[in-house]
C-alpha cells in the first residue's frame, strides 16, 4: 500500500502553459503535466515547485524523449517532478526506485487487457494506479480490491457526476483536463 497521500480529490491534468498558470493561482496543490517539449519541462516544474505545487509528470507524453528507464532516470534526476505517470513497468519502478511517486496507467480496455495489467502492476508496485477511462464504476473497485494499491480514475470524466461515482467507488481522486471540474470539493 502507497504511503503517499492526495490532499485533493481532483487533479488538474494541464498542457498549455496558461492553465499551469491557473492552477498555480488556485489553492490546489496537486496537478498532473500532460507531456509538454523536453526542453520546457524543467522552466515548468520549477515555476510550480516555486509556488508549492507537485508536478505529476506524464512521461509517455513528453515530445522529444523515449520513454524507457534512462528517460525516468532524466525526468527524476534532472526535471525532479513529485512523481512520474507511465504505462511502462519499466518507467514506474525506475521511478520508485529514485523515491518519487511512482503511477502506473490503466487501460480499462477488456477482461484480458486488465488481467496483463495486474501482472504488471505485481511487478512494478505502483504508489498509484491511475484507470482509464474513469467512468466505470465497477471497474474502479475491482482495481482497487484485486490491488491494494489507491486507484486514481482518469479519461472521459466530464461531469460532477463522474467525479462523485469515482469517489463513491473507491477512487483516491480523479485527473481531468476540463477546467470547470477543478473545483469540485
Amino acid at each position: 500500500m502507497s504511503g503517499h497521500q492526495l490532499n485533493q480529490s481532483v487533479l488538474p491534468a494541464v498542457s498549455k502553459i496558461k492553465d499551469v498558470e491557473s492552477v498555480i493561482a488556485s489553492p490546489l496543490q496537486h496537478m498532473v503535466l500532460l507531456g509538454g517539449h523536453i526542453g520546457q519541462l524543467k522552466s515548468v516544474v520549477d515555476l510550480a515547485k516555486a509556488h508549492n505545487k507537485q508536478v505529476f509528470l506524464h512521461a509517455d507524453l513528453i515530445d522529444g524523449l523515449k520513454n524507457d528507464e534512462y528517460a525516468a532516470d532524466f525526468l527524476c534526476q534532472t526535471i525532479q517532478p513529485a512523481g512520474i505517470i507511465s504505462t511502462r513497468a519499466s518507467v514506474v519502478m525506475r521511478t520508485k526506485q529514485r523515491g518519487l511517486i511512482a503511477i502506473q496507467r490503466m487501460f480499462l480496455i477488456d477482461s484480458d487487457a486488465m488481467e496483463r495489467s495486474y501482472r504488471m502492476i505485481e511487478k512494478s508496485s505502483p504508489d498509484f494506479i491511475e484507470v482509464l477511462p474513469g467512468i466505470i464504476p465497477e471497474a474502479i473497485q475491482e482495481v482497487k480490491q484485486q490491488t491494494g494499491i489507491p486507484v486514481i480514475a482518469g479519461g472521459l470524466i466530464k461531469t460532477h457526476q463522474h467525479i462523485h461515482e469515482a469517489l463513491d467507488a473507491g477512487a483516491t481522486a480523479i485527473t481531468t483536463s476540463r477546467k470547470e471540474l477543478w473545483t469540485y470539493r
